[in-house]
């Protein structure tokens, strides 16, 4: 799937390979028991998993957080990260050097951090965090991931206000 998110993105959070449910979805993290949007909800202070895609992905925007994948291409039976294949990564360089805003680089999981890393030339000054991963098959309690993803809530940017008083939309 393509790359979401702003043009001035600050936070790159980037998963593994999309799930059979996201894939087609065509919608990031779609599977009702994938905990992405609420531990991003808690780590931004906003309540993402209630709201319509759009307006995810909108308020998202709003926060200078994109959204994107470490492999472009694979080979997997099923969705978990264990059964990738054959995996080609996605040009993460050059969207980093062609992000210049960008301050922070995610991993959502291992195997996001591990492929990802290898694929992405950071450059200096970009901080790259691993998180552990926000599928349901990763049975960590809520709380102990939502800790962790409190690392990127700093990075997050503050959600924009329209002229009106209203985050933007």
């Amino acid at each position: 799937m393509a790359p979401v998110g702003p043009a001035d993105a600050r936070l790159l959070i980037l998963g593994s390979l999309p799930g059979e449910a996201s894939l087609a979805a065509q919608r990031y993290y779609a599977h009702p028991t994938n905990q992405f949007w609420r531990l991003l909800g808690a780590a931004t202070g906003e309540e993402l998993s209630d709201l319509p895609y759009d307006a995810r992905l909108k308020r998202l925007a709003a926060r200078e957080i994109a959204l994107w994948d470490v492999v472009a291409e694979a080979r997997r039976q099923g969705s978990l990260d264990g059964a990738i294949r054959a995996a080609t990564p996605n040009e993460l360089a050059n969207y980093v050097a062609s992000h210049r805003r960008l301050r922070a680089v995610a991993f959502n999981g291992r195997t996001a951090a591990a492929i990802g890393r290898r694929a992405l030339n950071a450059r200096p000054g970009l901080l790259l965090i691993d998180l552990p991963s926000s599928s349901a098959a990763l049975t960590r309690p809520f709380a102990e991931k939502a800790a962790a993803w409190a690392a990127i809530g700093g990075f997050a940017g503050v959600a924009r206000r329209s002229e009106k008083g209203t985050l933007d939309e």
